[in-house]
C-alpha cells in the first residue's frame, strides 16, 4: 500500500516538472543567422547558391523554387548591365546612323513615349515575348523534367570565359556575374529615377 501510494505521488510530481532543456538548446545552437541580415534567420533554402549572403528578408525562398528565383535572378541582372550601358551611352551622345529625323533630340528617357507613339515600342515588345517564349522551354524543362540545365544556362559562351577553368574558377565568375548583376539593377533603377527627376543630361544632376 506504502509502494503504491508512494508511485502515486512520484507519478503526480513529475507532472510539474520542468521539461527537458535539450531539445531547446539544440535548437538553440543549429540557430544560424543571415550575413546580410543578422537580425532574421538564415533562409534555408539559399544553401548552396553561388553568391548566397543570406538575404531573402520576404522569405520568397519558401514558396517558390530556388533554381526559378535564380533564373528570374540572372535574367534582370543581365538586362540591366545591358540597360544601364544604352541608356547612359545614348545620354551621352551615341547613335546609329542614319539617324531617323524624328528621333533627333530625343534622350533615353523622352525616347520612350516618342517610340511607343511610332510603334517601335510594339515590335520590341513582339520581339521580347517571342524570345521569353523561346527561353521559357528550357526553365520549364529545368524546374519539371529535371534536365540537369544550371539556372540561366543557355550554353552561351562565345569568348571561352568558361572553357577549361576550374570548377573553383567556373564559380569565380558566376560570382562576379551576380554581384555586378545585382549592382546593374541597382545602378539602372537610381539612373531612370535621377533623370526622370532632373531631366538633364548625364550625370542627371
Amino acid at each position: 500500500m506504502k509502494l503504491a501510494l508512494l508511485a502515486s505521488l512520484i507519478a503526480s510530481a513529475s507532472a510539474f516538472a520542468p521539461a527537458s532543456t535539450g531539445a531547446r538548446s539544440s535548437t538553440s545552437l543549429d540557430y544560424k543567422k543571415s550575413e546580410a541580415l543578422p537580425f532574421l534567420p538564415y533562409p534555408e533554402n539559399l544553401e548552396g547558391y553561388v553568391g548566397d549572403v543570406g538575404f531573402d528578408p520576404l522569405r520568397f525562398s519558401d514558396f517558390a523554387p530556388m533554381d526559378f528565383l535564380r533564373e528570374a535572378e540572372l535574367k534582370h541582372g543581365r538586362i540591366c548591365m545591358l540597360a544601364w550601358t544604352g541608356f547612359i551611352a545614348v545620354d551621352l551622345g551615341a547613335r546609329i546612323y542614319p539617324l531617323p529625323e524624328a528621333y533627333e533630340g530625343l534622350t533615353s528617357v523622352t525616347a520612350h513615349d516618342a517610340l511607343i507613339q511610332q510603334g517601335a515600342m510594339s515590335q520590341l515588345f513582339l520581339w521580347i515575348s517571342v524570345a521569353e517564349t523561346i527561353s521559357s522551354v528550357a526553365v520549364m524543362q529545368m524546374l519539371y523534367e529535371e534536365s540537369g540545365r544550371e539556372p540561366g544556362d543557355f550554353g552561351l559562351d562565345p569568348l571561352g570565359f568558361l572553357s577549361g577553368k576550374s570548377e573553383e574558377e567556373v564559380n569565380r565568375m558566376k560570382l562576379r556575374e551576380i554581384k555586378n548583376g545585382r549592382l546593374a539593377m541597382l545602378a539602372f533603377s537610381g539612373a531612370v529615377t535621377q533623370a526622370v527627376l532632373t531631366q538633364g543630361p548625364f550625370p542627371y544632376v
